[in-house]
């Protein structure tokens, strides 16, 4: 008998291997808008919060006009980039596995709209969520907001829905939504952060997470 009703899967670093490019697309922002430089670790640890919340997180001593101008810096770098980042191994078998096994599937991301149906376009894996919210459409996490109204669509109670994601802020999202979490190590946030917030497990890749779901 399946433990969940509801899988909520985060997008960059869980399900799509994109951490770097992220951290490349603002660290040139930084350089052209000539700002005190910030180590890739401290860029990662932004991943997963909303754009104005990350920036914020990195620069809280900015003008607002400085925080607008990084963010444009930002957004233009990554669609002037001719890269576009992989899936992880497994992860459109696991998306796959998991809609046959009737599953609700949902994404909660940092991605505004645009940005996260281009993914599911280009992934091929739109038609297989059953719903989605970014965080132009709900306060950034860890609020529990994005969860909360996956759950009221889809009519699945907090005991019943599981968040998968690869960052502390995907992690304190679900426990301030009453939901569980499992954490996956090969995104933003390193394990020790991760064990921190006490997920029920934490995976390597997402062949773990297909195999932990399965048992």
């Amino acid at each position: 008998m399946k433990q969940y009703d509801l899988i909520i899967f985060d997008w960059d670093g869980t399900l799509m291997d994109s951490t770097q490019h992220i951290i490349n697309c603002m660290q040139l922002a930084i350089k052209q808008l000539v700002f005190p430089p910030l180590s890739e670790r401290t860029v990662s640890n932004i991943i997963g919060l909303g754009l104005n919340e990350a920036i914020f997180t990195l620069y809280p001593d900015l003008s607002e006009t400085d925080r607008k101008q990084l963010g444009l810096n930002y957004q233009q770098n990554w669609l002037n980039s001719p890269y576009e980042a992989p899936l992880f191994d497994n992860a459109t078998k696991l998306i796959h596995h998991l809609h046959q096994q009737d599953y609700f599937l949902g994404v909660a991301t940092g991605k505004g709209r645009s940005g996260l149906n281009k993914v599911l376009k280009s992934s091929l894996l739109g038609p297989l969520f059953h719903a989605t919210r970014c965080v132009d459409e709900c306060y950034s996490k860890p609020h529990p907001e994005m969860i909360e109204q996956l759950m009221s669509y889809l009519g699945v109670r907090p005991n019943r829905t599981l968040m998968v994601g690869d960052t502390s802020h995907d992690l304190n999202m679900a426990h301030n939504a009453r939901a569980d979490c499992i954490a996956v190590t090969h995104g933003a946030h390193d394990s020790e952060a991760l064990r921190a917030c006490k997920p029920k497990y934490i995976a390597k890749n997402l062949y773990q997470v297909q195999q932990w779901l399965s048992n």
